[in-house]
């Protein structure tokens, strides 16, 4: 049975602990600040403008994947990647962002909301470079909300337990996904060409 209207679903749902709504605040606190300090891994949430949406990783090493400019507003660099740019194209239509980051070994996560915008500002580039290779852009985040999210989804998922670790040779290589999918692909040259990728063009 399809649950379609607010008030449906609230028969679903009883109604959140008051600090629910209390802990979501509209800058970047101590705490979120330190997170962000902490964290190599977010995920980035966008939609286009038909409403259609999308995620996409990003990853550092932590301090270096994103920068607090001040309370209210988050730098953010885009490296060099598949140059699809589908979230930046997102953006472009619908300039606004959810971001979920992650900090090993810590089964909270920090969520923040807001209105993104991309810039090419040298000067913002230069904040995020890693070995002197500024990013291609950046996205200057204005944060309208943040807080923490509380432990239940990364219990049940044991991410970070190691006798929940998934040994890789249960699942195909990235290269014979996609020979498989795409007529003609060559798993092997896939594999070495991504190999070679990451080993000389991660920035």
């Amino acid at each position: 049975m399809a649950v379609d209207t607010l008030d449906e679903l609230r028969t679903v749902y009883r109604p959140p602990a008051p600090r629910a709504g209390l802990k979501v605040l509209d800058r970047l606190d101590d705490h979120c600040r330190r997170f962000i300090a902490l964290s190599p891994f977010y995920v980035i949430s966008s939609a286009r403008a038909d409403g259609r949406a999308d995620a996409s990783p990003r990853g550092d090493p932590p301090g270096s994947l994103a920068h607090v400019l001040d309370d209210r507003t988050l730098l953010l660099p885009d490296r060099p990647g598949n140059r699809q740019v589908d979230t930046l194209m997102n953006l472009v239509e619908r300039p606004y962002v959810g971001l979920l980051f992650f900090v090993p070994g810590f089964t909270e996560t920090l969520r923040i909301n807001g209105r993104a915008e991309i810039s090419t500002d040298p000067k913002l580039l230069d904040v995020l470079a890693i070995k002197a290779k500024p990013p291609i852009s950046v996205l200057k985040v204005s944060v309208e909300e943040a807080f923490l999210h509380c432990a239940k989804a990364l219990i049940r998922a044991r991410l970070w337990d190691p006798a929940a670790r998934v040994e890789r040779s249960c699942y195909p290589t990235y290269g014979q996904v996609l020979a498989d999918q795409i007529a003609g692909a060559d798993a092997a040259e896939i594999d070495a060409g991504e190999e070679e990728s990451a080993r000389i063009e991660l920035y």
